[in-house]
């Protein structure tokens, strides 16, 4: 019967993902069948984490992620939780032994957004890594599957996807953070005078960031390496839909890439992928 409760406990955090991203629970659905419900942990773990710091203003956010903190190092040492996703989030960590200081950095850059509202270059770097780039590290644990090489060699490649996938996102959501929240993620920004310059050196950034995940991407096993390619390619043409936008559209929307469009990103990389071009 504790194979049934694995098995409850995952299909939580595969519903999660369905329903915080259509986007990205599709690229999942991309990956070899074995590497799914564990990319599906790692996604449910970080979006209730994400949720304590962004959403449940009435409550006592501080405490709530400390304890979610506690109960997440505790289902790991314990190999279980009643918490299905920390159940299933502790499944994957133990199986693919996933270093728990990325988990740390990962509490780390969440303790941040319940204070912090500006940052500078190094407290940005340091953000960005414990927010995303350590999450780009354990999918690429799973992506692996054990080849301690083949991580180091991709390592870097890995965390510029995080990176990239983060930044976009930031750029994306400008006006529910600093409007509803009062974060300003990028440093040196005025987003009440938000400049086409300021825009620009964010989107050359993030530019680079794209370039050497790409890279990263073209190496992976072929088991991972269709579905982490359509994740690029979505997170790709919303970053190109941002850049053709103005600053002002920027601050005050909410740019997304319709679902026909979405469509034909996975229709043209199967195609790539039949051809082996990626």
């Amino acid at each position: 019967m504790l194979e049934l409760f694995h098995n409850t406990s995952q299909h939580c955090s595969k519903q999660v993902a369905k329903n915080y991203s259509t986007s990205f629970y599709s690229a999942i659905k991309m990956l070899h069948k074995d590497l799914r419900a564990p990319i599906c942990n790692i996604y449910g773990f970080v979006r209730f984490a994400d949720e304590i710091v962004d959403t449940f203003h009435e409550h006592d956010k501080e405490f709530l992620l400390d304890q979610f903190k506690k109960d997440t190092y505790d289902a790991i040492e314990r190999n279980i939780s009643l918490n299905p996703v920390l159940h299933s989030f502790q499944l994957t960590v133990n199986q693919y032994r996933i270093d728990q200081a990325l988990i740390e950095a990962f509490f780390k850059s969440m303790e941040k957004d319940l204070e912090k509202q500006t940052y500078t270059k190094d407290e940005y770097k340091e953000y960005i890594y414990g927010s995303a780039e350590v999450v780009g590290l354990m999918c690429l644990c799973i992506f692996c599957e054990g080849d301690k090489k083949l991580y180091a060699k991709l390592k870097d490649q890995a965390r510029s996807l995080g990176a990239a996938f983060q930044k976009v996102n930031f750029l994306r959501d400008i006006k529910a953070d600093f409007n509803g929240l009062s974060r300003i993620y990028f440093p040196g920004c005025d987003f009440n005078n938000f400049s086409e310059a300021q825009k620009k050196c964010i989107e050359d950034d993030i530019t680079n960031d794209f370039r050497e995940a790409y890279k990263g991407i073209l190496l992976l096993p072929l088991k991972a390496r269709f579905g982490v390619y359509v994740a690029y390619k979505y997170y790709l043409s919303l970053f190109k839909k941002i850049k053709k936008s103005g600053p002002a559209i920027v601050i005050n929307g909410r740019i997304r890439i319709p679902d026909y469009h979405k469509a034909f990103i996975v229709f043209r990389a199967g195609i790539k992928n039949r051809l082996r071009l990626i």
